[in-house]
């Protein structure tokens, strides 16, 4: 077959050239041929149809490094993989749209809650944690692996219950734009604390004070940025809407409740606070 220099397959792509050097940089759409000399990339009709398949997932705004993992698969399963990136996006929208939603009435003077908030008590613990500013949601996910390895490197002994499952405390906003900071905290027995600090050097042993949470379920999947928001303007509007409520500075959090936990295992966001909510 003839092969097409990098501006005719270009035109016929509908992908520019920039875009063209790019995709072959990243390992995406490498060039049939590199001539030696010239540097010129060359191209052969066959690979149009790949062309095209990366334009097209690129105008539904997945990843590129995205579309790579689906670029080698067969064609039934890179339909499955479509799928299921396509269900995460309008998931993705649909929290967007009910923020969305909230913040106009909000803003036009309605108040809402839009989840179910419950209130719990939550004892004096001593705590394990690792505190670190981290920017996006990947520095974020890469935290928490992180902090996951350490707990299972040493293996620390277990509390029962809510009480005892280990949390992440958000003490700003976490996104492109702000960096926290979080910090992955690990409840411990208090009486065996000083010894687990001392075995686990990368974690910081510190205390936190009872106190009372207003918690929303949220499931044991991942929520995005707009569903997170939503969470935590609920639990605001609730705050608002309990004459005796104030709440602390003890930060905004999601606990993780052990999948050996049973039927009971959920993840929930959380905000603690002083007073008496309403019955």
């Amino acid at each position: 077959m003839d092969q097409m220099s990098i501006g005719e397959f270009a035109r016929r792509s509908r992908l520019s050239p920039k875009a063209l050097r790019l995709y072959d940089e990243l390992g995406l759409l490498p060039p049939a041929r590199v001539d030696e000399d010239s540097g010129y990339r060359f191209y052969e009709p066959g690979q149009l149809k790949q062309a095209r398949l990366i334009a097209a997932l690129r105008q539904l705004q997945v990843p590129l490094a995205e579309i790579k993992a689906i670029l080698p698969l067969e064609q039934v399963q890179a339909a499955e993989h479509v799928r299921e990136v396509w269900a995460a996006t309008e998931a993705e929208h649909t929290a967007r749209r009910a923020l969305a939603t909230y913040l106009i009435d909000d803003l036009s003077g309605k108040r809402s809650v839009s989840y179910e908030v419950g209130t719990r008590e939550m004892p004096d613990r001593s705590l394990l944690c690792v505190k670190r500013n981290v920017a996006g949601a990947d520095q974020a996910w890469a935290f928490g692996k992180e902090f996951i390895a350490l707990l299972r490197d040493h293996q620390l002994p277990h509390i029962e219950g809510r009480a005892g499952a280990f949390f992440c405390i958000y003490w700003g906003e976490v996104s492109e734009d702000s960096d926290g900071p979080m910090e992955w905290c690990r409840p411990v027995p208090p009486d065996e604390a000083e010894a687990l600090s001392a075995r686990c050097p990368e974690l910081i042993l510190r205390a936190e004070a009872a106190h009372q949470e207003a918690f929303v379920k949220i499931g044991d999947g991942q929520i995005d940025g707009a569903e997170w928001q939503l969470v935590e303007q609920s639990l605001h509007a609730w705050s608002q809407q309990q004459r005796d409520v104030r709440l602390t500075d003890l930060g905004l959090r999601i606990t993780y409740l052990p999948s050996e936990a049973g039927q009971d295992t959920y993840q929930d966001v959380a905000v603690p606070f002083n007073g008496q909510p309403r019955g």
